[in-house]
Order: C-alpha cells, then sequence, then structure tokens
C-alpha cells in the first residue's frame, strides 16, 4: 500500500498541490484524471522519487517495485526481443514467450522482433519502451498516456491486458473509454486537491459537479445570513439593552469562517468556423493509389464520395497508410494514380499531428493563429485564443515554450481561424487532456460540414462515424455503416486471431502441425493445473491481508478519535482524562505497528507464493 499523507508542491508561486492524501490499495487499478498542467505527469515523478515535494510525507513499503513506462528511448540489444527481454524480472529472465506475447499483442511481427532496435520507428520504439514495462510485473505499474502511437487493434489488446492486471496500477490517458474500460478507482487532481473514489469516470466528475453545486448554495446561503447579521448589529449597536445580542452576533461572525467563492475553471469551447456549401458532394476519389518509392502500394483503386454532412472514420493499424490517404485528399502528397475530385465551392481544414514542427518558436500563441486569418485581425485571433484557453498574457506566450498539449491548442485554433465545409483530422485526441478531447468531441458533433477522421479513440468512432475507411489485411476497405456495426459484422476479429497466433513461438524445424497443436494443448492443461493449485495457496493469504488492513484502519480511525479526546481533554484540564486517553493512544500505537509489521510478513509470503507459481510448465507440483 502507497501512502501519502498531507503532501504540498509548487514551482515557484504556483502551487501544484497544497496537503493532497490519497492512498493506493493492493489491487487497486487507479485512473489519474485532470487538466493539462495541474500536474499528473508531476504526481508519478514524485511517486518515482524522480521529483522533490516541498512537504508532506510519502510513504512507501520496502521492496516494492514501481515500473514507470518511460519516454526516454535507450537501446543496448541487437534484436527487439532481446531489448524486450531486459525488462523481465530477474527469475525470470529466460521467459522469452512472455515477451513475445506482449510484443504481438502491440503489433509487433515475427520479423519485427528480430529486428535492430534502431530501426523501428518512433511509434514502435515507444511500444518496445511499454512491453519492457509490462512484462517487469512491477508492484505498481505507472502508465502516463500507453495508448499514444498503438493503434485501435494493440489499444484493444492492452485494455484486456490491463484489466486482468493483478497488482497496482496508476493511468493517466485522454481515451475516457479506454480508461473506463480498465480502472477499478478514478482519482482526480482539481482545484491544487485530489479525490479518489471508487468507479468511473463519469462517477467522478458527477460527484465533483454536485459538491461544487452544494458548496456554491451553502456560499450563497451564508453570504445571505452574514448579510442580515452586519445589518443587525449596525442598526443595533448603539442600544445599551441589546448591547449582549449584539456581541453575540459579533462573535457569531467573527467565528465562521467566509466560504471563498470558486474560481471558475474554463473548460475548451469552440465551434468550428463553416463556409456554407449548397451542394450534396463534396469530392469524389476515383482509383486512388499511393506507394512511397521502393515500397508496396499503401493502397489502391480505391473508390469513395463524402457528402456535404457525412463522418468518415479512418481505422486500422499504425504503418499501413491511414496519415497518408489524409495527406494525398488534403494535397499534400501527389496521388500515384487516380484522381481526387473537389467540388468548386469545397474549403478543406487539414489538421495532422507532426504539424507542430511547423509552429514558428519565435512566434506568439495570437501571431500563429492570426497568421490564419484571411484578413490577420487581431481581435477575432484574440478570440479564438480565448476559446483555446490561452487567456490574457498566456496568448502571449512564445511557442517555443509551450507544452505538447498547448501546441496541439495553437493548431486546433489555427484550423478553426477558416470557415471550411471539409474537415480531414489525423489523431486530434493525442496530447489533448480528457476534458478537451471531449470538447473537440462535442464541437465536431455540432460541425455542419464533413469530417474525415483518423483516430484511435473508440469512443469518437461509436459517437461519430457514419461510413469507414479500414486499413485491413493489406487491403483497404469502405464500410457502410457506423463502427458499432463494424465490430458486429467480424471488426477486429481477424486480427486478434492473428496476434494471438503470432504470440505463439515458432515451432522448431521439421516439427509435425498436429504433434506442435499437442504439446500446446497440453501446455495449456499444466497451466491450468498451476493457477487453480496457486489460487488454492493464495487466496487464504489474501484473505489474511485484507483482514490485517481493515484492522490498521479501524484502529487508525480509534487513534484519531481518542487523540482528538485527548486534545479536548488537555483544553479542559481534566487530568484523569488525559491519563487514560495518553495510555490509550500509546496502546493504539504499538497495536498498529503490530499489525503493521504482521502485513509485511503476509506480503513477503505473498511475494514468494506468486513466484513460485510463475506461469511456467515446469512449475506444476504444490509446495
Amino acid at each position: 500500500m502507497i501512502a501519502v499523507d498531507q503532501l504540498t508542491k509548487s514551482y515557484g508561486a504556483r502551487i501544484l498541490f497544497d496537503r493532497i492524501s490519497f492512498k493506493i490499495n493492493p489491487k487497486e487499478r487507479v485512473g489519474l484524471v485532470g487538466r493539462n498542467g495541474h500536474g499528473k505527469t508531476t504526481l508519478l515523478k514524485i511517486l518515482l522519487g524522480e521529483e522533490a515535494y516541498d512537504s508532506g510525507a510519502l510513504s512507501i513499503p520496502k521492496n516494492y517495485r514501481l515500473g514507470y513506462l518511460a519516454q526516454h528511448l535507450e537501446f543496448t540489444e541487437k534484436t527487439v526481443l532481446e531489448e524486450g527481454m531486459r525488462g523481465l524480472p530477474a527469475v525470470e529472465k529466460d521467459h522469452h514467450w512472455k515477451v513475445e506475447k506482449i510484443l504481438a499483442g502491440l503489433g509487433f511481427s515475427r520479423s519485427q522482433m528480430k529486428a535492430r532496435p534502431e530501426t523501428l520507428s518512433g511509434g514502435f520504439q515507444v511500444r518496445l519502451n511499454l512491453a519492457k514495462t509490462l512484462v517487469s510485473e512491477p508492484d505498481l505499474l505507472l502508465l502516463d498516456e500507453p495508448t499514444n502511437y498503438l493503434d485501435i487493434t494493440s489499444i484493444r489488446w492492452v485494455e484486456r491486458y490491463l484489466s486482468g492486471w493483478s497488482r497496482e496500477l496508476v493511468l493517466i490517458t485522454h481515451d475516457r473509454s479506454f480508461m473506463d474500460s480498465v480502472v477499478t478507482h478514478t482519482m482526480g487532481i482539481h482545484r491544487k486537491k485530489i479525490k479518489k473514489i471508487a468507479g468511473n469516470t463519469e462517477k467522478y466528475y458527477t460527484q465533483i459537479a454536485q459538491e461544487e453545486e452544494i458548496y456554491e448554495k451553502t456560499r450563497l446561503k451564508d453570504e445571505r445570513r452574514r448579510q442580515e447579521i452586519t445589518q443587525f448589529i449596525t442598526r443595533f449597536r448603539a442600544k445599551a439593552r441589546l448591547a449582549g445580542l449584539v456581541q453575540s452576533r459579533i462573535k457569531t461572525m467573527a467565528k465562521k469562517q467566509k466560504a471563498e467563492k470558486l474560481e471558475k475553471i474554463r473548460d475548451l469551447e469552440f465551434r468550428f468556423s463553416y463556409r456554407p456549401f449548397e451542394g450534396k458532394q463534396l469530392l469524389s476519389v476515383d482509383d486512388l493509389s499511393f506507394a512511397y518509392p521502393r515500397h508496396a502500394p499503401l493502397f489502391s483503386d480505391l473508390r469513395f464520395t463524402v457528402h456535404s454532412t457525412d463522418r468518415i472514420g479512418v481505422v486500422g493499424p499504425n504503418g499501413k497508410g491511414k496519415t497518408t490517404l489524409l495527406k494525398v485528399l488534403a494535397g499534400s502528397l501527389a496521388p500515384g494514380a487516380g484522381s481526387i475530385g473537389y467540388h468548386p465551392d469545397a474549403a478543406v481544414g487539414f489538421y495532422e499531428q507532426t504539424h507542430v514542427h511547423r509552429l514558428r518558436d519565435s512566434f506568439t500563441v495570437v501571431q500563429e493563429i492570426q497568421s490564419s486569418l484571411a484578413d490577420g485581425d487581431y481581435a477575432a485571433a484574440r478570440n479564438i485564443c480565448g476559446a483555446m484557453l490561452f487567456e490574457g498574457d498566456d496568448a502571449l506566450k512564445r511557442i517555443a515554450v509551450l507544452s505538447g498539449g498547448e501546441k496541439a491548442r495553437v493548431l486546433l485554433g489555427k484550423v478553426i481561424a477558416t470557415p471550411v465545409n471539409l474537415l480531414l483530422l489525423d489523431e486530434p485526441t493525442n496530447h489533448l487532456d480528457m476534458e478537451s478531447a471531449d470538447a473537440l468531441l462535442a464541437a465536431l458533433d455540432a460541425f455542419d460540414g464533413a469530417v474525415i477522421l483518423v483516430t484511435h479513440n473508440e469512443m469518437y468512432l461509436h459517437a461519430l462515424a457514419n461510413r469507414l475507411i479500414v486499413f485491413q489485411k493489406d487491403r483497404v476497405e469502405i464500410f457502410q455503416g457506423g463502427y458499432q456495426d463494424f465490430l458486429e459484422a467480424g471488426g477486429w476479429e481477424d486480427d486478434a486471431a492473428e496476434a494471438s497466433a503470432a504470440s505463439e513461438a515458432d515451432p522448431a524445424p521439421g516439427q509435425d502441425p498436429v504433434e506442435e497443436r499437442k504439446n500446446k494443448k497440453a501446455l495449456r492443461k499444466e497451466r491450468s493445473k498451476i493457477i487453480k493449485a496457486r489460487s488454492r495457496h493464495l487466496n487464504p493469504l489474501l484473505h489474511a491481508i485484507a483482514g490485517v488492513e481493515h484492522r490498521i484502519e479501524t484502529l487508525e480511525r480509534e487513534l484519531e478519535n481518542a487523540q482528538a479526546d485527548l486534545i479536548r481533554a488537555s483544553k479542559e484540564k481534566d487530568g484523569m482524562r488525559i491519563a487514560a486517553r495518553s495510555i490509550e493512544v500509546n496502546r493504539y500505537r504499538q497495536e498498529i505497528d503490530y499489525q503493521f509489521d504482521a502485513l509485511e510478513k503476509l506480503y513477503l509470503e505473498k511475494e514468494v507464493l506468486e513466484k513460485r507459481y510463475a506461469l511456467q510448465p515446469e512449475s506444476v507440483e504444490d509446495p
């Protein structure tokens, strides 16, 4: 169990956390939410010991291992598989099959597993780091935006993998549906405080909204009462016979702390500018093909039309041509063959995730957005800055100092600066926080024109898409229906089966496939025996751990009550009560220490059992 108590963290005058406290209990999978810049990543670094805090306490059990998805890429081994095996615990250093299974789930082919890590694309190098983190099987797994650079099939695999994670997990992601499918608890950083609940993000945000509504109603009620008391004091202060009553009201005012009005927190609120379009068909694509030099075609003979209010999702594994298709449609790349026919009144807005490199570091936010306005209207640029949450002096920040999420908002601001009737969007939710991603979804839903969207966010696909362009099995198909229709028609099942097959080790040269299947069946049977034996010995231990933890929590509450009564007794100078409560406080502290020692022994016993029952064919006998 990790415990954070009264922790404060600030950068200069800017406070991120103000005396926050929380616990991460065994087997909890916690989703960490909050706006960009409010301290989510900083909190993970504090847990890791990579970032200092100003005050408070952080308690981590002895020999408790933390695993973190590193953004820094550093590889030393000759092959991807060997590099992945670096993440294995020392007792499993030869278990290559575990690494193969995870690499396959993350979309690595057999040939990629044999390649040098340096030859991979940036996205696959990040996936390799993720694989190393997962196979290390730490006690607490810390994941910061693990779905970035993953395609849908890989995200679905990671979702299933994390849903079965048997230890502790803290997850940061902008993908609400992914988080809700994985976590058991949601913890949010809000107004420099932290709140943790059992349940998903919807329950968390509903509870926050209700609490703030109650706070505001209570504040207004108290404010009216203060005004009434102030009027009474002013009116009757000079009347001697009411002096006692007036003094009583003055004391009431002094005792009652004035509740401050909650600072308004702005969410991203904007609309894409729409250029009216009277026709029915914005563009038509006929026999479109494209291939990079000395490479096989990414797509060929592609045909489809885009109507004035279409919502088309472009989906499929990474590296198959989704972004390239958008670039060809936008005119950034010339097609190899075929044609694209745009209506004369079509106006296109193109958002591409790599375009952040085209932002000019020396420009301010308002200058960048102003440069996208046809008339260069400064007031209009400031309004767009405000909609993108760059208010006041924030609009005068240089691009060079912005975070990835802030640069993504600048790009969106540049897109909405010009009226369009067709939006081409490539992974627009990357680098946005959950609130901004929700606002973008609402803006796209309200847009009067057409949208062609490359995304791995299944919530977006469910909410928006009425047709799909599907890259799958080395071909591109147009699916006439929404994303749920696609899943019900078979969806990614074939890809999942291929990934599962890829996770099995290659058979030995000349091995009979029938014999191989028998061996695999026997292996599965042996693993089933291991799992049953593991549960038989581990479940009573887990029950004992839960009992001790419950006893500690009860004792801590009783200790807190005894300490509070000891303080009251001291103020009242009640000697007998002071003596009794002092003995009681000391007894509670000794008992809590004893229970923590017992808990540590139980956890060590649990760790030994888990290692003994590691999923390996030879571990089939009971201890």
